[in-house]
């Protein structure tokens, strides 16, 4: 059964909600920028992410090949969802933004991502 769940930065400027598919699956990634900020990710369609405020709060940031756009709160810092570059037509919630969730009830696969273009065809979500 789809799950529709509320997230978004520390500071609560951004928020967001979510309609989670039932077979979704959590990834962690090894690359530089998932290390440092222990993000986390459930990847769902663009049509299923609906933000609700703090757009004006929101920065970005790309690096390396500048298709992944990584939106960050400008208050707090924190990266609640992004634009990832391995699904271009879909939103990469931070799992850990999402309010009360228990990351435990998910599966979570392995991604390599610091050896990103080697890894990218095995991810299955």
């Amino acid at each position: 059964m789809e799950r529709i769940v509320e997230g978004g930065c520390h500071c609560g400027a951004v928020r967001w909600s979510a309609t989670i598919p039932p077979q979704s699956t959590l990834v962690d990634c090894n690359c530089s920028i998932c290390m440092k900020g222990g993000f986390v990710h459930l990847i769902i369609g663009k049509e299923n992410f609906r933000l609700i405020s703090g757009e004006d709060f929101l920065t970005e940031y790309t690096f390396n090949t500048h298709v992944a756009r990584h939106v960050f709160c400008k208050r707090c810092g924190i990266k609640s969802y992004y634009h990832p570059r391995s699904h271009p037509d879909g939103i990469s919630l931070n799992a850990r933004c999402i309010d009360g969730y228990d990351m435990s009830s998910l599966p979570t696969v392995q991604f390599d991502g610091r050896h990103w273009e080697d890894s990218i065809d095995r991810l299955q979500v």
